[in-house]
C-alpha cells in the first residue's frame, strides 16, 4: 500500500479493505481518560506508526469525529481501529482474558524503567489522565508498570512522547 502524506492522510476516507490490507503488530493502547485532544490525536498518530491492532478510548475523553483531534491525527484516526469504551477497568479484565501482558506507562514506586521490559505478547500500553495519572485500581491490575528517567528539572513527560519511547522498545522485542 502507497504511504500517504500529512495532506494526503487528513482527507482519506478508507474502506474496511483498505484497513484490513495493514499487517497489524500485537500492541493495543488503552487510553485512561485522556484529557488532552492534542495527546489523543497524537497517540492515533503513533498508533498508526507502530501499526497497533487497536486502540481503546476509556472513560470521559474526547473521541473521533473531533476537529481537534483530527489537526493532531492529521487522518489516521480513519486508519487505526479504535473503540469508544465506558470503562479501563472492563477493557483491561477482557485484554488480560485474551492473554494480553498489560504495561502501563506511569511513575510508580513499583515501576521499573523501560529499559527493563519483559515482555509477553500480546501487551497492552495503559496510558493515563495527564494530571491524575493511571489509578490504583488500574496499576493493581498491571503485569509490569513501566517509566522514562526524567534527568532534568521537570518530573514527567508528555503522555504521547512517553508511550513513543515504550512502543518502539516494544516494536525490538518483536522481531
Amino acid at each position: 500500500m502507497k504511504k500517504k502524506n500529512a495532506a494526503e492522510l487528513r482527507i482519506s476516507l478508507p474502506s474496511e479493505k483498505d484497513i484490513k490490507k495493514i499487517k497489524r503488530n500485537p500492541i493495543v493502547f488503552v487510553l485512561d481518560e485522556i484529557l488532552d485532544t492534542y495527546n489523543i490525536g497524537s497517540l492515533f498518530r503513533l498508533a498508526d506508526a507502530i501499526a497497533a491492532r487497536k486502540m481503546y478510548l476509556c472513560g470521559e475523553m474526547e473521541y473521533p469525529p473531533s476537529t481537534r483531534i483530527h489537526k493532531a491525527a492529521v487522518g489516521t484516526e480513519n486508519w487505526v481501529p479504535w473503540e469508544k469504551r465506558d470503562s479501563s477497568i472492563e477493557v483491561i479484565t477482557e485484554l488480560k482474558n485474551n492473554k494480553y501482558q498489560i504495561i502501563a506507562i506511569e511513575q510508580d514506586p513499583k515501576s521499573v524503567s523501560y529499559k527493563n521490559l519483559k515482555l509477553d505478547f500480546p501487551v497492552a500500553l495503559v496510558l493515563g489522565h495527564e494530571s491524575r495519572g493511571i489509578s490504583g485500581k488500574i496499576l493493581q491490575m498491571a503485569d509490569m508498570i513501566v517509566e522514562l528517567p526524567m534527568l532534568g528539572i521537570n518530573k514527567s513527560f508528555n503522555v504521547w512522547g512517553s508511550a513513543a519511547v515504550v512502543s518502539y522498545k516494544i516494536l525490538e522485542n518483536l522481531n
